[in-house]
């Protein structure tokens, strides 16, 4: 089992940036591929970013690439979504999710582990 527990969703303006955080527990954290989604208010959870577990690669969806950062701290076991020039249609809630061993996957039915989320909300 893998407890995550995500961190850092608050309310910003349009423009502005947040760090979420999400801290893994309970197995050897570098054996997970580790992913961010997100879902809105009456829309399906979509990907936002994923990060492999042995050689780090990273992977966008379109809609943030170059606006979001994925990186992760194994000393720490975290895994972070840097979220800068945020728009309003950021607005949800993000979960961080894990995968245990193969390669880093973008579809959420593939990830094995899921926090709580935390909730992100970008005024215009």
């Amino acid at each position: 089992q893998v407890q995550l527990v995500e961190s850092g969703g608050g309310l910003v303006q349009a423009g502005g940036s947040l760090r979420l955080s999400c801290a893994a527990s309970g197995r050897t954290f570098s054996n997970y591929n580790m992913g961010w989604f997100r879902q809105a208010p009456g829309k399906e959870r979509e990907f936002v970013a994923a990060i492999s577990r042995i050689i780090i690669n990273t992977y966008y969806a379109d809609s943030v690439k170059g606006r979001f950062t994925i990186s992760r701290d194994t000393a720490k076991n975290t895994v972070y979504l840097q979220m800068n020039s945020l728009k309003p249609e950021d607005t949800a809630v993000y979960y961080c999710a894990a995968k245990e061993g193969g390669v880093v996957e973008t579809k959420g039915t593939l990830y094995d582990y899921w926090g709580q989320g935390t909730q992100v909300t970008v005024s215009s």
